[in-house]
């Protein structure tokens, strides 16, 4: 059998619709905005070690790969770019931010920050691997930075600071940590803010947070990690209010998702309890969420599945790689 056949039959059997043909990327907005450089959870996917069929499908489709959930914030004003949480895929992300179009800020020779990065600086989310480990790119082994500028909170910063490998980074020069505090707008540059929202996790080792992102004209809220919604202290409808876009924690789908593995260890909120919590919103509500942060079981991470069709139909949306929302 031809192997395009094959994976025909593949694809079918999974219940998922073959990909379209990709184009080249439409033209960055003239104002600042935000780009999806990820939306899976901290492994990946395919997941490491994993032989079940929800990874065997993207190991034969490699454009089914999905590299772990970050942002990029742009401004083609000033050439100066961001991202958000610097994650096991930050090889491929800053390769990516490379090649948004759109020049990066020229910055002078003697300049600390390391030119070859392309990035005017990083904001992390929590100390879970998926959300600071690509911090080690950073080093001796690696890019061999100077003073990158790396925005924390309390926590994080005491964590990074006395942990190994972590510490020689800042020991070193080669990270520059920035504070943060809750709920205080730090404004990134005259058209970009960001604002740290606290948010309960298993915060074993720091603290955790998503963050609302304001520019000009729109803001982007992005929580990739949350426990249940109820134990938050701010509602999640109450969120979406106020933002124009909100991508949200969509690790799994549904409960019994991970088998042999209690699913109270690991609260996040289940896509279908999102949906069902917000069904109630108006069509125009709904439509700001897109999940993210799918974990490698999540059906809902193959386009075209059953699971992303559901999303659809109940007013939401999975957020797509490369994806960008101008601010």
């Amino acid at each position: 059998m031809q192997p395009m056949r094959w994976l025909a039959m593949l694809l079918a059997l999974s219940g998922c619709a073959p990909l379209s043909t990709t184009t080249d990327p439409p033209s960055l907005p003239a104002g600042p905005s935000v780009v999806v450089l990820g939306i899976a959870q901290d492994a990946g996917y395919p997941h490491a070690g994993c032989r079940r069929s929800c990874c065997e499908l993207a190991w034969r489709r490699p454009e089914l790969r999905r590299k772990v959930s970050s942002l990029a914030i742009v401004d083609p004003g000033s050439g100066e770019r961001w991202i958000v949480d610097a994650t096991p895929d930050l090889t491929a992300q800053l390769r990516a931010v490379h090649e948004l179009d759109t020049p990066a800020r020229v910055f002078p020779p003697e300049s600390p920050i390391a030119e070859q990065l392309g990035l005017t600086g990083i904001l992390l989310t929590h100390a879970h691997v998926g959300h600071y480990t690509g911090l080690m790119l950073l080093g001796r082994e690696g890019v061999g930075s100077r003073k990158v500028p790396v925005w924390v909170m309390p926590r994080m910063r005491t964590f990074l600071e006395s942990h190994e490998p972590w510490r020689q980074l800042v020991a070193l020069g080669q990270i520059d940590l920035r504070g943060l505090e809750p709920d205080r707008a730090l404004r990134l540059n005259e058209r970009i803010a960001v604002t740290p929202l606290l948010v309960p996790h298993r915060d074993e080792h720091s603290e955790t947070v998503g963050y609302v992102i304001e520019g000009p004209s729109r803001s982007v809220a992005f929580i990739p990690d949350i426990d249940k919604w109820e134990r938050w202290d701010l509602r999640i409808e109450d969120l979406l209010a106020r933002v124009d876009l909100a991508y949200l924690d969509g690790t799994f789908f549904a409960d019994g998702e991970v088998p042999g593995r209690s699913m109270s260890e690991i609260p996040h909120p289940f896509i279908e309890e999102t949906m069902a919590r917000l069904s109630e919103l108006p069509e125009t509500e709904r439509a700001k969420v897109r999940f993210i942060h799918l974990n490698h079981t999540n059906p809902a991470l193959v386009p075209g599945s059953a699971a992303e069709r559901e999303v659809e139909r109940r007013g939401f949306a999975v957020a797509r790689e490369g994806e960008r929302i101008g601010l």
